[in-house]
């Protein structure tokens, strides 16, 4: 790593300590033509551990973005991955009857793993009350961070503009939205709109904290927009957001799905670093467990020489 890399990441995370993994964790989920499979992964040491749970891109699964949850459990969380109907591990045909409501369903699939916290912690050996229920965040990539997004407040606008059901959930203290699609309508490509009618979210609602991390060179292929668009869950939600620009990130901002994957267009480890780091300080921060570990991130990240990437909050 370069040297504006360390200094940008220069935050005191301490050593790692060993993981336990445990997969597949089965919770029942009747009316969605498969049981729920997730992915849970702890610090083989300590107790009142705070929870993520984790949305997954299209097309991955429960076994994916091992950069981010290697550090985050090796730090102090327990995480949980699910796998969603869209995974490739599934291998749902485009014309089964549940793929306009995926998007549904992928929500629902985060509300089962709440549900279902103490059976899934009694699943891993070891793992029993040590779980803090009262410190539970969501995060997510892509259509992840979407679907994270809607336990934080965001609504799927109807035709006319009107917020869909409030799929919040109290449970939920604070979130990461990981390269979050923005707003649809005309902002849509003709393709887009057509396929994906769901991709209108509204991000009025949003009132949960979260921070949003967004690459600046992520042109996607689904809206007449440029990077920007990745940022309206930031700028289009209340206050109590914060706002991590990535330079020279696209999609997968420097390779957070997977330490080999071929979809990652821009590898690039200390972008990587950057990212574990700041959604680790700024979780323990949003999360309450005491520390100033975000506002020290955040300065490090200022005064770096070259710095990877910018933080703002609002």
């Amino acid at each position: 790593m370069t040297h504006a890399g360390m200094a940008a990441t220069d935050v005191n995370v301490g050593a790692p300590t060993p993981v336990i993994s445990v997969k597949p964790v089965v919770l029942p989920a009747p009316g969605r033509g498969e049981d729920l499979r997730v992915r849970l992964s702890a610090p083989a040491t300590g107790n009142e551990l705070p929870v993520i749970v984790f949305s997954h891109g299209f097309g991955e699964s429960m076994d994916g973005y091992a950069p981010l949850v290697d550090f985050w459990t090796a730090h102090g969380f327990a995480v949980i991955q699910p796998t969603h109907l869209d995974s490739r591990t599934l291998n749902l045909p485009p014309d089964d009857p549940r793929t306009p409501l995926i998007w549904r369903f992928r929500v629902e699939d985060l509300t089962r793993v709440l549900d279902g916290l103490e059976f899934v912690e009694a699943a891993v050996p070891g793992l029993a009350g040590r779980l803090d229920r009262s410190r539970i965040a969501v995060a997510g990539h892509s259509w992840g961070a979407q679907t994270a997004s809607m336990l934080l407040g965001a609504r799927v606008l109807g035709a006319e503009g009107e917020p869909g059901e409030d799929l919040s959930d109290p449970r939920i203290t604070a979130g990461v939205l990981l390269a979050v699609p923005g707003t649809g309508g005309a902002d849509l490509t003709p393709f887009a709109a057509e396929h994906f009618p769901f991709m209108n979210p509204g991000f009025a609602e949003m009132t949960t904290p979260a921070l949003v991390v967004a690459g600046d060179r992520d042109q996607s292929l689904l809206s007449v927009r440029g990077p920007d668009w990745f940022t309206d869950a930031y700028f289009q939600s209340p206050h109590g957001k914060s706002l991590l620009t990535v330079f020279g990130a696209e999609h997968s901002l420097g390779g957070i799905s997977g330490y080999n994957v071929t979809e990652t267009t821009d590898e690039n480890p200390a972008r990587v670093a950057l990212i574990r780091r700041l959604t680790w300080a700024y979780l323990r921060t949003a999360l309450g467990l005491g520390d100033s570990t975000w506002p020290v991130a955040r300065a490090a990240l200022a005064e770096a020489g070259e710095p990877l990437g910018r933080v703002e909050s609002r």
